[in-house]
């Protein structure tokens, strides 16, 4: 995530992609709304950074499932491997 070790500016976020920047100031709308970034103002420009504490909830969320994909996804590849030797 870009906006992981400094903050920046929406202009700037978009600059990374080769998209309309109004699709990336909705996706920063989006995430802000969510609370996994942050707005600050300096000015006339708006800075987004990332909010760690909001990242640890959502890998909190996350991390008992974690163990169940992963079984998952490794008897998937255990089958592909079988299907593709035969």
């Amino acid at each position: 995530m870009l906006v992981a070790s400094q903050s920046m500016t929406a202009g700037a976020i978009a600059a990374n992609f080769d998209t309309a920047r109004p699709t990336v100031s909705k996706h920063l709308q989006i995430l802000t709304e969510c609370e996994l970034l942050k707005q600050e103002q300096n000015g006339r420009e708006i800075y987004y950074h990332l909010n760690a504490k909001k990242m640890k909830e959502v890998a909190d969320f996350i991390e008992p499932f974690r163990s169940m994909w992963e079984s998952r996804f490794n008897k998937l590849e255990s089958a592909m491997k079988k299907h593709k030797k035969k």
